[in-house]
């Protein structure tokens, strides 16, 4: 294949952009001239064709998994060695990019289609490709064993949430509770593992949002894919750039956000200071506002919280704590299970502090029955009732609670 490449690139005028059919165009020519020097099953010719115009236009060898909608997540350990992700199950691929060169080469087409840097001095960045996908890649020296990428994909189309009732990733009752919480503008911090859905379940939920509102949405790479909404805002970080342009962080965006009218700001996912702008945004009038965190348990993400913010102030703890009871109203904490399934483990309402202390009230808990043909039985357990209603009502609705 690497023969047939260079033979076609030396046919190609690189001063000009090249349409695809006349590239295929050219492919096939060097593919017919080299099938009179050796032999080429015919059978070959197509999956050879393909190969060489994925390594000139897109992707290279990977192109051909990024093209398979059931792959979650691909994993380049140098050049030799590529991994994926199959509905739960991670295999070993059979192909491999031709050289190291080649992999650098395809590296720095990720990074450069959005501005972004990554060299020896700077070896590990963060990216998306056009299609949304998530890439993080690091580079020798800080890579042993050659350039690494991790590319982790999202669908086409966004999963809604009658989809993940379907997959019994969340039931009715839950669904719809969120959904009204959402609509009265409660504040929503999602947590959960590596892989456990939080962006997934993030864009399900951003379907409750009504329509006619502002939303400002903040992400370090833009993964999000809010539907529906006309007035949105898409916001996305920058590193430093090569020619000297400063990095535009998160927490410089969330303050911009701020001076934009929004109805409610969506932070794909806080990792450190920016946990502090996010909470004086969600204490400041921005009701409905939602974001992500790791965590493994929704008391775990309020102590997470904690140290984030103290990452960006020191702050006394009372202080901080007040500053989480206040901002925000609802915990969603996400799970993937040893089945592979991905669920909503727990919806919890942050009560009050006391005694210095953040009392959480449970709402609904993911219970195990059991396992059947490898999959586990369970189902969401109500453990309690909602106690703050104020924007519920604020918004006309009216809690079944106070009907009874």
């Amino acid at each position: 294949m690497e023969r047939i490449r260079k033979n076609v690139l030396a046919q190609l005028d690189m001063t000009r952009e090249h349409e695809e059919e006349e590239l295929l165009a050219v492919i096939d020519e060097e593919i017919c001239r080299q099938a009179k020097e050796r032999v080429i099953p015919f059978n070959w010719r197509r999956e050879l064709r393909m190969q060489v115009f994925h390594s000139l236009r897109k992707l290279d060898v990977l192109q051909e998994l990024l093209s398979e909608d059931d792959i979650t997540e691909i994993m380049v350990n140098g050049a030799e060695h590529i991994f994926y992700e199959k509905q739960g199950e991670i295999f070993a691929w059979d192909k491999s990019f031709s050289s190291r060169e080649r992999l650098e080469d395809i590296i720095q087409q990720m990074v450069g289609n959005h501005n972004r840097v990554i060299n020896e001095a700077e070896p590990i960045a963060d990216t998306r490709l056009a299609d949304g996908s998530r890439v993080n890649i690091v580079l020798p020296p800080v890579a042993l064993e050659g350039p690494v990428v991790s590319i982790r994909k999202f669908p086409k189309h966004p999963i809604l949430m009658e989809q993940m009732i379907a997959g019994a990733s969340i039931n009715w009752e839950c669904a719809e509770f969120l959904q009204t919480l959402v609509k009265a503008g409660y504040n929503i911090f999602i947590s959960g593992g590596t892989g456990s859905g939080k962006t997934t379940f993030l864009n399900a939920l951003s379907e409750f949002i009504p329509k006619t509102e502002r939303v400002i949405t903040i992400e370090d790479s833009a993964e999000l894919q809010i539907q529906g909404i006309r007035n949105l805002v898409r916001m996305e970080t920058r590193s430093v750039r090569a020619d000297g342009g400063l990095a535009i962080t998160i927490r410089d965006l969330i303050r911009t956000a701020l001076r934009m009218r929004p109805d409610r700001i969506i932070v794909g996912e806080i990792r450190g200071a920016e946990c502090l702008d996010m909470l004086q945004a969600m204490n400041t009038g921005h009701d409905g506002s939602l974001s992500t965190g790791h965590a493994n348990s929704c008391q775990d993400m309020i102590s997470r919280m904690e140290t984030m913010v103290l990452m960006g102030m020191d702050l006394p703890m009372q202080a901080i704590r007040a500053q989480i009871a206040a901002g925000v109203d609802i915990l969603v904490h996400l799970g993937k299970l040893r089945d592979r399934s991905r669920k909503v483990l727990a919806i919890t309402e942050i009560d009050r502090m006391e005694k210095g202390e953040i009392l959480l009230n449970p709402l609904y808990e993911f219970v195990e029955i059991g396992e059947s043909d490898g999959k586990i039985c369970a189902s969401w357990v109500k453990r309690g009732e909602l106690i703050h209603r104020g924007k519920l009502y604020a918004a006309g609705i009216k809690w079944e609670a106070d009907r009874e």
